[in-house]
């Protein structure tokens, strides 16, 4: 069992929205002794053949929250994301909030600073955010304790924040027929990954799992929501107690068919940024497209 601080009788109320685009699924977190809220994994809307950003998917959120008269406390993201933007910022601007993130996002700012040759203005220190967390680190939403547990192998800042019976694995896992997600972006590892998944599993069999990402393997409706035993016996990667060697030698095989995400090139330069759209020298957002660095 986990040595980190689970309180399984807490079980707040989860409100999920998914963005087709990008099959990816926000969450709207509340505790269940107060108002108090946290948005976990937020979308930006972006065209990017047109170069243009709009905010249909974080307006759905801002909209329930003020609706049932939450209080947002936290904006948290698992990873920086490939594949999406975040709307942090802009839901902080309407609702406040602080924006979260593991604090290894200094060593994929370091990273991926290099590859978009950013300047020296561009700082690698996390400072863009609100709270870094390490590894075990607590915090509140309203009366309930939130915990974030280090899960680094898709990317070097990944975590899984606990909320009461409820856990945020972000692309750490996914749906148990859609396994794992890929560990060969700059700073992934299929070993580490392998271990990281296993704090998980590691977790009470009754945990609810919220997923980040879901893709309706074969054809089926698209779902968010399993369990850690449900993990433990069905998951095509790791379940039925797959060995380390097995699951690096499947991930590493299926990671060399698959291509680059169609929003990473965007979604790397905004989300180290904590959401930001980095601007040009005379302050007009702008995006760069380095040529073969990916």
């Amino acid at each position: 069992m986990t040595d980190y601080p689970i309180n399984m009788s807490v079980k707040p109320q989860v409100e999920a929205f998914f963005d087709p685009a990008t099959n990816t699924i926000s969450y709207v977190v509340k505790d269940p002794s107060s108002n108090a809220c946290a948005v976990i994994d937020s979308v930006m809307d972006i065209d990017y053949a047109a170069g243009r950003i709009t905010y249909d998917h974080a307006d759905a959120i801002i909209d329930h929250i003020r609706k049932h008269g939450l209080k947002l406390e936290w904006i948290i993201e698992t990873h920086v994301h490939a594949d999406h933007l975040s709307a942090a910022p802009y839901i902080q601007s309407a609702l406040g909030g602080k924006i979260g993130i593991g604090d290894k996002i200094m060593v994929v700012q370091d990273t991926f600073g290099k590859i978009f040759n950013e300047g020296t203005e561009f700082q690698r220190d996390g400072s863009q955010f609100d709270a870094l967390f390490e590894d075990g680190d607590t915090y509140k939403i309203g009366n309930m304790q939130a915990v974030a547990i280090y899960t680094p192998g898709h990317t070097p800042a990944c975590m899984v924040h606990v909320m009461g019976d409820a856990a945020f694995v972000g692309d750490t896992l996914f749906m148990p027929d859609g396994g794992s997600a890929r560990a060969d972006f700059p700073g992934g590892d299929a070993a580490t990954l392998y271990d990281s998944i296993q704090k998980v599993l590691a977790l009470p069999n009754e945990m609810r799992l919220f997923m980040c990402h879901d893709y309706g393997p074969n054809g089926r409706d698209i779902q968010w929501q399993t369990t850690v035993a449900a993990e433990k016996e069905h998951n095509i990667h790791v379940g039925k107690g797959a060995t380390k060697e097995q699951f690096v030698n499947l991930r590493t095989e299926r990671d060399a068919t698959l291509a680059m995400p169609k929003l990473i090139i965007p979604s790397l330069q905004v989300n180290m940024r904590a959401g930001e759209v980095p601007t040009d020298k005379d302050g007009r957002p702008m995006l760069k497209v380095p040529i073969n660095a990916l």
